[in-house]
């Protein structure tokens, strides 16, 4: 469980440095997802989904 909780703080450190240093172009970017189509973010958010699960399997493994 504790490597739950130290995913999870990983997550957050990443999305809030990457808000704290490019603030300008994370609200540029927020505002072009409405634009794309949406079997693209489905194919995007699958493609994390496995690349996360491939990462996380090389490391425990």
């Amino acid at each position: 469980m504790s490597d739950l909780w130290a995913a999870l703080g990983l997550v957050l450190v990443l999305e809030g440095a990457a808000y704290a240093l490019f603030p300008a172009k994370m609200t540029d970017m927020i505002r072009q997802i409405p634009d794309i189509p949406v079997v693209v973010l489905r194919i995007m958010g699958i493609s994390a989904v496995a690349i996360g699960w491939v990462i996380v399997w090389l490391v425990r493994s």
